[in-house]
């Protein structure tokens, strides 16, 4: 039985009493009314997935039932219930929301057919709102792991522009570190969210075809142009375009992509009418853009243009904080798609893993973490496997030290490990002496005894 709540709404004793016997034998559960008043009640109160509603009611007519209902919950599909002669005001049933319409004295089997038809398009709907909503949770803000106090202010400021009106944001930082993760979070935190999001990395596509991927082409632009073909502008018209590695976009597209950023439009090879789009453009960058128009490899009014508001990803070494908790989310990432049950890392793993400098930031440890999870077979990942350059001795990685074959004085390797904790806590004491496992009082005397205090 599918139990789907369907109510009758109609004056003629006759047919709700026809109506409930044939659709509760096809496992509907069916409620009947007599007038528009009392359908109107029965909404607010049960809030069944279909009505049938009949056009002509005593008191409220049926279209000032329907435009009520809809005010009540727009989801509820509506047929109306219309007698000959009378299409023009079916007609505007439907303009007014209505699913469709069945003539009296009507066939109960056509009457099966559009109810099942209304039911499989409500629960495709239904399908692709929950996709929707599970694809924003899963690519906003929120998914982005993040302990350490830097990056959730970068998160904030994420939230904050997602919401906004902005147009143009860059978001620079060292491969790795997640840019296109927050370029999507800006995407789907924000009012654009049900439109397209388009990427493209611009250091991936050849010059002679990226103008012909962002902007279109018409039929016969060029010698392989057999048809007409929509850009990434405009297929992404009021959602979002990200153009990852903008650095390496060539000068003449750079030129192009200057004119949309101003005027909001822009023409297709080949074409001679302007289209105009509503399109948020994040860029994304590994390079030192300011060197690069040094260079002459980036136009200055470009960046002046996408650099309104800027977001810094720092590299994952300057966050050590967020370094456990993403090797943990991965771990569990990992877990599902192998079918694993790993509960965690050993005290030497996680020693060292903070310790590694991550030069490729959070897809090394990303892939890091894959691999060892492919390998173990207990339920705590060991230090051993860990690729063999983190473990190499000299590898020239923070926390691992040789001693110079002409020694060294020890109380300079102290006041540097003093020092680079209370770089990697920014300044915090507290953390600081957490990392070399110290009290604070004891770190705090040792601040003292070399002058950093």
């Amino acid at each position: 039985m599918n139990k789907y709540r369907i109510l009758v709404v109609d004056d003629e004793h006759l047919i709700r009493w026809s109506l409930e016997q044939s659709l509760t034998k096809q496992g509907y559960s069916v409620a009947t009314v007599g007038s528009g008043e009392d359908a109107l009640e029965h909404v607010k109160r049960e809030s069944p997935h279909v009505v049938l509603l009949d056009i002509q009611l005593p008191g409220i007519d049926g279209i000032t039932t329907l435009e009520r209902i809809k005010e009540i919950d727009s989801d509820i599909s509506v047929i109306m219930i219309t007698a000959l002669g009378v299409l023009e005001t079916a007609v505007k049933a439907m303009q007014l929301g209505a699913y469709d319409y069945i003539n009296k004295p009507f066939n109960l089997d056509e009457l099966g057919l559009v109810l099942r038809k209304v039911l499989e398009n409500q629960a495709l709907k239904k399908e692709v709102e929950t996709l929707r909503s599970e694809k924003k949770r899963s690519q906003g803000a929120a998914k982005i792991i993040a302990k350490s106090a830097y990056m959730n202010s970068v998160l904030e400021m994420v939230s904050k522009i997602a919401r906004s009106d902005a147009a143009t944001v860059l978001v620079q930082g060292e491969s790795g570190t997640g840019k296109e993760l927050v370029a999507r979070a800006l995407h789907y935190d924000s009012a654009r969210s049900e439109q397209p999001f388009m990427a493209i990395n611009c250091a991936a596509v050849p010059e002679t075809l990226l103008e012909s991927e962002l902007m279109g082409h018409e039929k016969g632009a060029f010698t392989d142009a057999k048809s007409t073909k929509k850009g990434l502008f405009e297929l992404a018209d009021k959602g979002t375009v990200f153009l990852d590695e903008i650095g390496d976009m060539p000068m003449g597209t750079q030129a192009k992509l200057l004119r949309v950023l101003e005027e909001r439009s822009f023409r297709r090879i080949g074409g001679t009418k302007d289209i105009h789009v509503d399109i948020r453009i994040v860029a994304a960058t590994n390079k030192e853009l300011p060197q690069a128009i040094e260079d002459g490899h980036f136009r200055k009014d470009l960046y002046y243009r996408i650099q309104v508001i800027p977001i810094y990803l720092p590299p994952l070494r300057e966050r050590v904080d967020d370094i456990l908790p993403l090797a943990h989310h991965f771990i569990a990432h990992f877990n599902r798609e192998f079918g694993k049950n790993v509960t965690g890392l050993s005290k030497a793993a996680e020693k060292y893993l903070l310790g590694y400098d991550w030069p490729g930031n959070i897809r090394e440890l990303r892939n890091v973490i894959e691999r060892a999870i492919i390998l173990e077979s207990s339920d705590e990942l060991k230090l051993e496997l860990l690729p063999r350059q983190m473990l190499d001795p000299a590898q020239p990685t923070a926390g691992i030290f040789q001693l110079p074959p002409d020694g060294i004085d020890i109380e300079v390797v102290e006041k540097e490990l003093i020092q680079q904790a209370l770089r990697m806590c920014g300044g915090n004491q507290s953390q600081a002496a957490r990392k070399l496992h110290l009290g604070i009082d004891a770190f705090r005397y040792r601040m003292k005894k070399f002058g950093l205090l």
